[in-house]
Parts: C-alpha cells; sequence; structure tokens
C-alpha cells in the first residue's frame, strides 16, 4: 500500500467503496422503477430508462457492467413493469451481445456515435417491444411507438450523464 507523508493511504491505491462495486448495477434497478411514478398518460410514451441506463453504463465503461448482468437486470425489468417476461432479458442481452461486437470492431468512439450506437439499439428494443405486444393482441400503432422512440433517443444524454454522475461518486472523485 502506498503512504503518504503523513502516514496515511494514498489516494492512489484506495479501491472503490464496498457498495460501489454493485452501484452499476443497483442503478439500473432502480431506474427500471422511474416508470412507476404516477404520470397519467393515453399511452406508452415513458422509455424504458432501465435500458436507457444500462447503455449508458456499458458505452461509458465496458467494465463495469459484465455481459451477463443483462439478464438478470432484465428480468427484474420485466416483472416490476409486468413486460412478458423474456422480453426485457432478449433485448437487453442482445444490445449487449451487439455492442460487445462493436467494441471489437471500434477503435475510438465519441459522443455522438455513442448516442447513434444508443439510438440504434433502443430503436431496435421498442420495435421488438412492439412486434411482441402487436403478437399478444394488444393494438400497436406506429403513432404510439414513434414518439416513445423519440422520447427514450432524446433522454439518452440524461441517462449518460446519470451514469457518469454515479460513476464519479463510485470512484470518489
Amino acid at each position: 500500500m502506498v503512504r503518504s507523508a503523513l502516514g496515511r493511504p494514498s489516494s492512489i491505491d484506495r479501491g472503490p467503496k464496498r457498495i460501489a462495486r454493485f452501484a452499476p448495477a443497483l442503478s439500473v434497478a432502480f431506474a427500471s422503477l422511474i416508470p412507476l411514478l404516477p404520470i397519467m398518460a393515453e399511452v406508452g410514451w415513458m422509455p424504458e430508462t432501465g435500458f436507457l441506463l444500462l447503455l449508458a453504463w456499458r458505452l461509458l465503461r465496458s467494465d463495469v457492467i459484465p455481459g451477463w448482468w443483462s439478464a438478470p437486470l432484465g428480468l427484474w425489468n420485466d416483472l416490476v413493469l409486468g413486460l412478458p417476461i423474456g422480453l426485457s432479458v432478449a433485448t437487453w442481452t442482445a444490445a449487449m451481445i451487439i455492442l460487445d461486437l462493436l467494441d471489437r470492431r471500434t477503435m475510438w468512439r465519441d459522443y455522438w456515435l455513442e448516442w447513434l450506437i444508443a439510438s440504434g439499439l433502443i430503436t431496435l428494443a421498442e420495435l421488438a417491444r412492439r412486434e411482441v405486444d402487436a403478437a399478444m393482441g394488444a393494438r400497436a400503432d406506429w403513432g404510439a411507438v414513434l414518439p416513445s422512440i423519440a422520447i427514450a433517443i432524446l433522454a439518452f444524454p440524461v441517462a449518460a450523464w446519470a451514469a457518469s454522475a454515479i460513476d464519479r461518486w463510485r470512484l470518489g472523485r
């Protein structure tokens, strides 16, 4: 352990707090609860905030969210929001696999490219949800789906900001 001149452990050798190791998963789990807020609307315009935060964490730091976490977090999202069991598990896992493949192909990414990647994954997840809803007999017209996709894409920078703020706290900066 590196010691400072005063004999205390240096900030270089300080690891994250014990609870901070699980902060990414806990933040995604709590973000899945946000759509349960009592907001009245005729159509489901509220984005899946858990998925947005999962994407933000994965694009911000790929080492803090292992790929296998998407299955239990997706199951939590399905159970909390009342979605068909397996929908979030499948879409979140597919998104993590796509991000792993993109990590191997891209040498660098800037903010705009990450937003574009997230926009594509959000669109695919919402379209998959629309198809599952239609298969179950729900009326899922494009007039209701397109605004929710647009709102989710525009809300992604807020999720990225939240993930970076939690990461700064987690690392003690």
